[in-house]
């Protein structure tokens, strides 16, 4: 099925340039004469973003694709294994999943197409722990400050949190979202 790229959206899977992407960032830009489309894409083969801006007009291949729920097993080679809870076994390249494992869950979110698992979802939000931060600081204001989260990851959390304390943070941008 062919799209215009101002129809697409973050999430769909298109042929760019011979390779399956995924679209990451998707937005619309105008000026007084035209729309244009800025866009990231995600090769799901080597993992290499790439950003770029289209004519509203510029069409684009989007792949047929369907979601499941998996659980992550075990990586073997360059390839995650993961297991549907029937039973089901699926194989994607690293890199395809490598962003959403960085987020240890209890599912993922499985892209397919023709029935071959291509690409893991990272989910809207997700809850971790903070192990390394500066103490609170009361009356703080809506400041930030730097924290180490469980999984090794560096975001901004609000100046009253502090070490062991549960936050919510959107995956993909690291942007801090409250204290839970």
């Amino acid at each position: 099925m062919q799209l215009s790229a101002l129809e697409l959206r973050k999430g769909y899977l298109v042929t760019y340039q011979g390779r399956m992407c995924t679209v990451i960032h998707w937005n619309i830009l105008r000026n007084d004469r035209r729309q244009f489309v800025q866009m990231k894409v995600k090769d799901l083969l080597t993992g290499r973003i790439q950003e770029m801006k289209e004519h509203g007009e510029t069409k684009y291949e989007v792949l047929e694709t369907e979601k499941i729920d998996l659980t992550h097993s075990y990586r073997d080679g360059n390839e995650e294994v993961f297991y549907t809870a029937d039973g089901a076994e699926y194989r994607v390249g690293h890199e395809a999943a490598e962003d959403a494992l960085k987020w240890p869950g209890e599912t993922y979110k499985g892209m397919l197409a023709d029935g071959k698992l291509v690409a893991i979802e990272l989910p809207m939000s997700v809850t971790a722990v903070v192990t390394e931060t500066a103490p609170p600081m009361k009356g703080g204001g809506s400041g930030t400050k730097d924290a180490m989260l469980e999984n090794g990851i560096k975001v901004r959390v609000s100046l009253l949190t502090a070490v062991g304390d549960k936050v919510r943070i959107d995956p993909e941008t690291l942007e801090f979202k409250e204290r839970v």
